[in-house]
């Protein structure tokens, strides 16, 4: 049996350990994941999804504040693992980790790379209206996200998909891949393939104001907002002084008019919005304080919206710039 250690925190991660684990080629001799965070309304420590897994599976869990610590290394070069799986851990390996297993740690990303590397892949694809996802396994070197690839599987991306179901698609196609090429790996019958860094594109760590909705850029690209940030940061704007997240809508990118961008239109079948090159239709919006709805039931009521323009203190400044596609 293949002798590995894991290293993941998030509930995704978890799907790569429960393959793993579950696969007789394998023992799993440890499982590195972050430290216990405060969370919910009383602040209570809450164990990481990967640490609660690996518990169930009977796995021992190191929670070091960071790998950097020697004793730390110490301790994972006394597991003896064979090979490492990396799987959204939350820290850069060091050399001193890295060289522990001697074939190495395979990470799992969730694109194609080299297009979309960095910590938010899905996000990437979803924004730049790929028409494909996928998942790809590397060997970890020092260079973010830019080892030989070992095994890589496509999916066409749906014109609806949403990151968060999207992203848990990719990490079970990707436990599936990692099985196989891990034991064919170990055993000398995959050979990795450096990546093109021509093709490499980069993507950053999201930030709240990155769902900020800026109704000068095309309806196209507001809609595929609502999906990349879903489950956060959201898409949103302010209206009436009030934030509105708006969860679903449907783009008309050949509606034109002389509207300024974020001028609501009243439409007897709902609401449409102005923006840079097309019309926006929300089909479900969140108001703040209250559930999320659908736009016909938000509306029902509601006087004197036509011609009520959207954004500003919540919004953005119509400043809408190409480079987000980059």
């Amino acid at each position: 049996m293949i002798r590995t250690i894991f290293l993941g925190t998030p509930d995704f991660a978890a799907i790569q350990l429960e393959a793993l684990a579950n696969d007789r080629r394998y023992v799993v001799v440890g499982v590195v994941t972050q430290p216990d965070r405060a969370a919910g309304r009383g602040r209570a420590p809450e164990p990481p999804p990967v640490k609660r897994a690996a518990l169930r599976l009977g796995i021992p869990v190191l929670q070091p504040e960071t790998l950097r610590d020697p004793a730390t290394v110490e301790q994972l070069a006394a597991l003896r693992p064979d090979a490492g799986v990396v799987a959204a851990y939350g820290e850069i390996l060091r050399k001193s980790v890295l060289e522990i297993p001697p074939l190495g740690y395979l990470n799992i990303h969730p694109s194609l790379l080299p297009r979309h590397r960095g910590p938010a892949p899905v996000v990437g694809a979803i924004l730049a209206g790929d028409a494909e996802a996928g998942v790809t396994l590397i060997r970890l070197e020092s260079k973010m996200d830019a080892g030989p690839i070992l095994a890589q599987r496509r999916v066409p991306l749906a014109p609806d998909a949403r990151a968060g179901a999207l992203t848990t698609q990719l990490f079970e196609l990707g436990a599936a891949m990692l099985v196989e090429a891990l034991a064919a790996y170990a055993a000398g019958q995959i050979a990795p393939v450096p990546q093109d860094e021509i093709q490499a594109t980069y993507t950053r760590l999201l930030q709240k104001s990155d769902g900020a909705i800026d109704w000068g850029a095309p309806a196209a690209q507001i809609e595929r907002m609502t999906r990349a940030y879903d489950p956060w940061p959201g898409a949103y704007t302010s209206w009436r002084g009030q934030r509105l997240k708006i969860i679903a809508a449907r783009a008309h990118p050949r509606w034109q008019g002389d509207e300024p961008p974020g001028t609501l239109l009243a439409r007897a079948e709902g609401l449409w919005i102005a923006t840079g090159a097309g019309a926006l239709e929300p089909l479900v919006v969140q108001p703040a304080g209250k559930r999320a709805l659908p736009v016909v039931e938000w509306r029902r009521g509601l006087r004197g919206i036509e011609g009520e323009r959207l954004g500003g203190d919540e919004g953005s400044s119509s400043s809408y710039s190409k480079e987000q596609n980059d």
